[in-house]
């Protein structure tokens, strides 16, 4: 990109303390006639919050995002004509933070991963009515001050010091910009979205705690009046502990902002960083006086999909999915949001992105993300690390280990452009990630045993299987062999349909041959007589049936003894992050429709709905990250904030609301509610490219469905067997009711 032309990285020598503002002070000529245009292009590596006079330029916060930046460094382009004045002097500001680059990344303690200290570069291009062009870039021309910002860390938080003079200015280390790695801003911006009042605010004897009804992501906004000098100290939880804050899942994340007032009018947001929490305690707030709100941060995601039923809980439940979804937004696609950990691990959206690109429009946002995976996976040679952008260079599970690809983890290369495919139609996603698609399936392919399927190498497999003890949840029930040659057989068939998508019907033939070679070796290896599959866990079978690698009467087996296993289970979830998405898909499928809905609505734990009767308003990582008995899970891990076991909301949509494509972008559209479990009604839309498709059916006391639904003019519609009578309708009937589901959550 040449809109940095010119431009230097800048940054502060170690004598400015904490996070540096970079300053520079200009006039727009008079004489050149209006000012037609004014465009502000900032990157950073780190984070950068531009400003003109004082005032924050732009919407956007933490920007420019997290990149993979050894080969992709974001630029955002800002319109700040408005902003200006010809025969005026004006300031430049750029407020620089760690961010990602050079803040903690991980739980193993490291830091500054990619650089030592944030650097930035700036072009503001002027345009004027006599055709002259004045640029300013960022140079040795720049000085350095200090902010008001003492420290700032993602996971340990930011500290104010509101009393703080600018002070000195002091030069700055200009280095070139290395503009080949530089990249437009082709996913959606970092923003605020809304602000949650307290809930409930409590007196506690150093201060309040305040509850904001909903576990959010994003970071406090105070306006308050109290002596110069005084100090608050804000700390964040998702849950309780009693009482006091349950810190203890956050690990060694310090999760806490400090402010030191300025005795006048004080309104505080700590931009630099970001938490996960409901719950704040404000140290100190006994002596000041005013107010405190949660300010609500990710990506800007235009909601798209909705869902309601007669289970208010399915419903709740549909809520949480969506809040954690917006939660693990923050930029890329994350696990958790809350604790030192905040990554980018691929097996989380890989089985989560049906049900992501339905509820927003991902297109954009996947397609930024899975540059990054290809980046990071052609530094890896074909392999696809565990974390996307990769913060765990050369880390291994086992120690001792190279790491490798693992199962559903590194298939998110495949599994993630398909989903942004079937939901968009956008033709785009497979062109630019096919050859990783195959990139992928090579390294594998040489990774398979003597006897021909994927076994010997570390997978996290079924992971989070609930059977598993808290301090090991590797330990499933579920065959990793197994569970990996699934995943790699409905890879192996995804890009054999991309291929034939590309027109590329050569390698789409010979991927379909790699199908079933692999077919018949799992037949070999892991079914026997009966068709029973090795470890005989729900999730081998789940995986396996919707993987297309059974087939037949194996096919039709697997399914009737899935059916066994979760009425044996008492219709609770005993399966993992590889397991749990397809449980009700894969009992559908295999014409067990009442078992995949007493899974779906059963409260007894595991189960999608316990966790509401324990207060959930996101998600869980953990079946039981909340305890029934109040106290939190013992495992290292516990998240309340992870939206890899909400998957199942892609089957929801589906098979309860009745919505799915027919063919890519919805051009045509499906429309086939299975009704069951007792549910009464239920509901869904989604906005595709072509406008609203929405569905609504009723089921009366006689046991009769009616069905309702609207979809645009030029789409052909599939009606499934409880649709056959539809009434299509306008679009406007949906109106109300799809706006009271949508502002549900």
């Amino acid at each position: 990109m040449n809109v940095l032309h010119g431009a230097h990285l800048i940054e502060a020598d170690g004598s400015v303390s904490g996070a540096p503002l970079f300053v520079r002070a200009f006039a727009v000529p008079a004489a050149r006639g209006a000012l037609e245009s004014a465009t502000l292009a900032v990157t950073a590596e780190g984070l950068v919050e531009p400003a003109i006079d004082g005032v924050v330029v732009g919407d956007a916060v933490l920007s420019p995002g997290w990149t993979a930046y050894h080969s992709r460094l974001r630029v955002i382009e800002h319109d700040v004509t408005s902003r200006l004045v010809p025969g005026s002097q004006h300031e430049l500001t750029l407020l620089a933070g760690n961010g990602w680059y050079c803040g903690r990344l991980g739980w193993m303690g490291a830091r500054g991963v990619y650089g030592d200290r944030p650097r930035v570069a700036a072009r503001l291009t002027m345009r004027f009515a006599d055709g002259s062009v004045v640029d300013l870039v960022t140079d040795d021309a720049w000085r350095a001050v200090a902010s008001c910002v003492l420290a700032d860390d993602l996971y340990d938080g930011e500290d104010l010091d509101l009393t703080r003079e600018r002070g000195a200015e002091h030069p700055v280390i200009a280095s070139a910009l290395e503009t080949g790695r530089l990249v437009g801003a082709h996913g959606p911006a970092i923003v605020r979205h809304e602000s949650v009042a307290p809930a409930t605010v409590t007196a506690t004897p150093t201060g309040a705690l305040f509850d904001f009804g909903q576990n959010l992501v994003g970071w406090l906004r105070l306006r308050v009046r109290g002596p110069r000098g005084h100090r608050l100290v804000l700390t964040h939880a998702e849950v309780l502990d009693g009482a006091e804050l349950a810190r203890r899942p956050l690990r060694s994340a310090r999760a806490e902002d400090t402010v030191i007032l300025s005795g006048g009018g004080d309104e505080i947001e700590p931009t630099l960083t970001f938490h996960g929490f409901r719950y704040a305690h404000i140290e100190g707030w006994a002596e000041v006086t005013g107010s405190v709100e949660a300010v609500v941060v990710g990506s800007d995601l235009p909601r798209t999909g909705t869902f309601a039923c007669s289970d208010a809980d399915l419903t709740r439940f549909h809520r949480n999915v969506v809040w954690s979804l917006r939660g693990n937004t923050v930029g890329i696609p994350t696990d958790c949001p809350q604790r030192d950990e905040r990554l980018g691990w691929t097996g989380d959206i890989a089985v989560f992105a049906p049900t992501a690109c339905f509820l927003f429009e991902m297109t954009g946002f996947l397609r930024d993300w899975l540059a990054d995976l290809r980046a990071e996976q052609h530094a890896n040679d074909g392999r696809v690390p565990y974390v996307v952008p990769d913060a765990l260079p050369g880390w291994a599970v086992i120690p001792g280990e190279e790491p490798e690809s693992v199962a559903i983890w590194s298939d998110a290369a495949v599994w993630v452009p398909w989903a942004v495919w079937e939901a968009s139609g956008d033709r785009a996603v497979l062109a630019e990630s096919y050859p990783s698609m195959c990139a992928h399936l090579d390294r594998v392919r040489s990774r398979l045993s003597a006897r021909g399927v994927w076994e010997g190498d570390f997978q996290f497999g079924d992971w989070l299987d609930p059977t598993a003890p808290p301090d090991n949840p590797i330990q499933a029930v579920s065959d990793p062999g197994v569970i990996a040659t699934e995943a790699l057989h409905r890879s192996i068939l995804l890009t054999a349909r991309a291929a034939a998508v590309l027109g590329l019907s050569e390698e789409a033939e010979a991927w379909r041959a790699e199908a079933a070679r692999l077919r018949r070796a799992f037949e070999d290896a892991y079914l026997d007589a009966d068709c029973r599959i090795l470890s005989d866990a729900p999730a081998v079978y789940a995986l396996g049936i919707v993987s297309g690698i059974l087939e037949g009467p194996a096919l039709q087996a697997a399914g009737d003894r899935l059916a066994e296993l979760v009425r044996a289970a008492g219709h609770r979830v005993i399966a993992g992050f590889a397991g749990a998405p397809y449980l009700c898909e894969a009992l559908t499928r295999t014409g067990h429709l009442d078992d995949a809905y007493a899974l779906l609505l059963g409260r007894e734990e595991p189960s999608w709905l316990s966790p509401l009767a324990r207060g959930a308003t996101t998600v869980w990582e953990r079946w039981d990250s909340l305890r029934a008995d109040g106290t939190v899970n013992p495992g290292e891990m516990t998240s309340f904030n992870h939206y890899a076991l909400g998957a199942v909301a892609d089957w929801m949509h589906r098979t309860v609301a009745g919505i799915s494509p027919a063919a890519p972008g919805y051009d045509r559209v499906r429309i086939d509610p299975r009704p069951g479990g007792g549910l009464t009604w239920a509901r869904g839309s989604i906005v595709t490219r072509h406008g609203l498709v929405a569905v609504q059916w009723h089921k009366d006391a006689a046991g009769r469905v009616s069905v309702t639904y609207c979809a645009p003019d030029e789409v052909e519609v599939e009606l499934g067997p409880a649709a056959t009578a539809a009434e299509r309708v306008d679009a406007a009937e949906f109106a109300d009711t799809l706006a009271r589901d949508a502002a549900l959550a």
